[in-house]
Formats: structure tokens, C-alpha cells, sequence
């Protein structure tokens, strides 16, 4: 078995790859020119240059559908600033965390943990009082007097997790440090501003940027700028660009998912021992994408997510039909009580159902039920040969 697995690594090293240099398809790839995005980059740029000066900039808030360049473009332009900042000998520092990682930002002590282990401030993941971490991370930013640009990519994740007061306490952090922090928040829910406490919501996006989504044509010019980088001459098949455009064009502009669909697909090429990508890869391509991103999507949630997603697909499958919410609150509050769980209340459960269907995971639209208020009809997207998977994933997290 060994020598066969030798042989199989032997010949894999030898056969030739579509691939020239596949990182360019990768989500934390930073190129040389972001497309299409001119306009965010120079409010962007805008709004931060006044560091350069020893200035502390606004804090802002962007935000726009998965995949329309909010990370790519916020990375790009303050790894520009503090390029220039380090020519210009005006000390800087550019924080960068990602709050869907499941563990390092779920609490407010874990987050400010993080962050003062990214200042080089080592930090037990738990024990101390969070108080205590304060003083830690603020001890951290005031060895040195200067201006810390703090990013908090999916912050929406770290509120559903930790609650918005963490934010209220970095914005606040000016008041007791002799340096400067700004806060970029970064989400793809819309409307997350809105649902934030009115005090916090003042703090945090004292500027706002909207990015809008990519069309057809704008990702066709990406894929292209992208494939150039990433694969061997010759090796895209006619209609690849195209197809792979039409795809994210389709899923509201959603560039990051067309670049997967183009590794994918030249991974699948190269093991069938295709020197060429076709469109037949591109479906195959689109179909493993659609699976791994619902599992990675359930698999990451919160514990209480995990509980109204398996109400939800345990009523469905007894019912196989469209179901309410009411019905779902009630198989959810027998859940808590079994797994000795606090119990949200049914317009928090409401609200997270909101973001299951905004994620595609479900299909809820509000209707009206007269002088008895609204209620959601709630329907599963998900393909019916996933369901027993994904509730073994739910049922071992559920456990843990």
C-alpha cells in the first residue's frame, strides 16, 4: 500500500497541471489592480489618509451581497496606506480579523484576546475577567503612541455571537488609550446596521460604503485578469469565462464564488487528465461548490442557529410541506429544553430564520394572517440527498 501510494505522489508530481500559479484564484489574493472598485477604494482611501498625518480617522462601515470585493478592497487599500505610512516614517498599524472563525471570536473576551495576541500580547483563551483583558490589549496599543486600523471582517457574525457591547467598548477604547483605534466593519447583511443598538450604531459607522454587485460583464474582465495569473496558455476551453460569469451573475454579482468555480473546475481537469477546461467542468464544478458551501455554512453556526435549523428540518420531515413559524418555535423551545439550552425569544428566532433564508439555506416569505399579525411560510432549499448529512453534523455539534 505504501509503495502504491509512493507511485501514485511520483506520478501526480510529473503530470502536467492546467494550474500556472493557482493563488491568484484564492479569496485571500490581493492583485496588483482591483477592478471595478475604483470608486470604494478612493472613499475608502478618503476617509483613512488622515493617519498619515497622526490623525485618527472615522470609523466605517461597508457593506454589499457576498462577493463583491468589500474584503479584497479594504485589504488592498490599507496594505497601500501603510506601505506609504512606512516610507513616510508615521508609525501604523493594520489589524485584520476574520469574526466567522468559530472560536476566536465567538465571545467579547476571545475577540479582544485576539487582538492583543495579533500586538504581541500573549493571552490565556480563558480565565481571566474581561476587564483584565482590556487592560492587557490597552497596556498592548499604548506601547507605542500610534494610530491601530482595527478590521472586522463579518462583524454581523461577531455580534450574533458576542452582542453588539463589544463594539460599543473598542469605539470607546479612545477615551482611555494615548493612541488612536478606528474600527472598518465589514458585512454582506444589508440591513445588520439597523438592528445594532442606536448608541453603537452612531459609533461604529460614522462612514458608510455600499458596494453593489458585480454584473456579467465586470466579472467576465475579473475572471480574465485572474485567469491570465492562474493557469497555463491555452488551456480555458471556449465559453469557460462566460459560463463561470453567468453562474456569479446569477447568484447577485458573486465574483469570489465564479473565481471558486474556475479552480474548481481546473482542479477536476486535472484529475481526469484534461489538458483543457471545459464547460462540462464549470457544471460539475457549480454542483460540488452548491454542497460544500451549505455544509460549511451549518457547520459554522452558533449552537442556537443549529437548534432552529434542526427544528426547522425535523418538522420538514415529518410534514414535507411548507411549514410556519410558530410551528418551528415550538419544536425549538422543546430542543433548549432538552439540550438545557436558554430559550430566545420567538422574534429573535424570527430574526435568525430571516438569516437562513438570506443565506438560501431556506425559502421564508412573510404573509399576512389578518387581525393575527404575520407569520413566515417556510420552505427547505436544501437538496433533499444532503439532509440526512447535515443533520449528523448538527446532532455532533448539538452534542459537543
Amino acid at each position: 500500500m505504501e509503495r502504491g501510494l509512493e507511485t501514485f505522489f511520483e506520478g501526480f508530481l510529473r503530470k502536467e497541471s492546467v494550474f500556472f500559479d493557482k493563488k491568484a484564484l484564492q479569496t485571500s489574493y490581493i492583485p496588483d489592480t482591483v477592478n471595478h472598485r475604483e470608486e470604494q477604494i478612493k472613499q475608502i482611501a478618503n476617509i483613512l489618509a488622515p493617519v498619515l498625518r497622526g490623525d485618527r480617522p472615522s470609523n466605517i462601515f461597508v457593506y454589499g451581497k457576498t462577493g463583491t470585493g468589500k474584503t479584497l478592497t479594504v485589504k488592498y487599500t490599507t496594505q497601500r496606506l501603510k506601505e506609504i505610512a512606512m516610507r513616510e516614517n508615521t508609525p501604523l498599524s493594520i489589524i485584520y480579523v476574520n469574526c466567522k472563525l468559530k472560536r476566536s471570536t465567538d465571545t467579547e473576551y476571545r475577540l479582544i484576546a485576539q487582538l492583543a495576541t495579533e500586538l504581541g500580547k500573549s493571552i490565556p483563551p480563558t480565565g481571566l475577567p474581561t476587564e483584565e483583558v482590556y487592560k492587557a490589549f490597552i497596556r498592548a496599543i499604548n506601547k507605542q503612541q500610534q494610530n491601530y486600523v482595527i478590521i472586522l471582517d463579518e462583524i454581523d457574525q461577531l455580534v450574533n455571537k458576542a452582542g453588539d457591547n463589544v463594539l460599543y467598548n473598542l469605539t470607546r477604547l479612545n477615551e482611555d488609550t494615548e493612541s488612536q483605534i478606528s474600527l472598518i466593519g465589514i458585512s454582506n447583511d444589508i440591513m445588520f446596521v439597523d438592528k445594532m443598538d442606536p448608541r453603537v450604531k452612531s459609533s461604529l459607522s460614522e462612514e458608510e460604503i455600499v458596494f453593489p454587485p458585480y454584473n456579467a460583464f465586470q466579472i467576465q474582465m475579473i475572471l480574465k485578469q485572474r485567469a491570465d495569473i492562474s493557469f497555463n496558455k491555452d488551456v480555458i476551453g471556449q465559453g469557460v469565462i462566460e459560463k463561470s460569469a453567468a453562474y456569479a451573475a446569477r447568484d447577485h454579482g458573486d465574483a469570489r464564488r465564479a473565481l471558486d468555480l474556475l479552480r474548481v473546475a481546473g482542479e477536476i481537469a486535472d484529475r481526469k487528465n484534461s489538458k483543457i477546461i471545459s464547460i462540462e467542468h464549470i457544471d460539475e464544478a457549480e454542483e460540488k461548490i452548491d454542497r460544500d458551501r451549505i455544509l460549511d455554512i451549518i457547520s459554522t453556526q452558533p449552537k442556537q442557529y443549529h437548534l432552529i435549523l434542526f427544528s426547522i428540518l425535523s418538522l420538514n420531515s415529518s410534514r414535507k410541506g411548507t411549514l410556519f413559524t410558530g410551528e418551528v418555535y415550538e419544536i425549538y423551545r422543546s430542543l433548549c429544553k432538552k439540550t438545557n439550552t436558554g430559550i430566545l425569544t420567538q422574534r429573535r428566532v424570527s430574526d435568525i430564520i430571516s438569516e437562513f433564508d438570506m443565506l438560501g439555506i431556506i425559502n421564508a416569505k412573510v404573509i399576512s394572517k389578518g387581525r393575527y399579525g404575520r407569520t413566515r411560510n417556510i420552505s427547505v432549499e436544501i437538496p433533499e440527498n444532503m439532509l440526512p448529512r447535515i443533520k449528523k453534523i448538527i446532532e455532533e455539534n448539538l452534542k459537543g
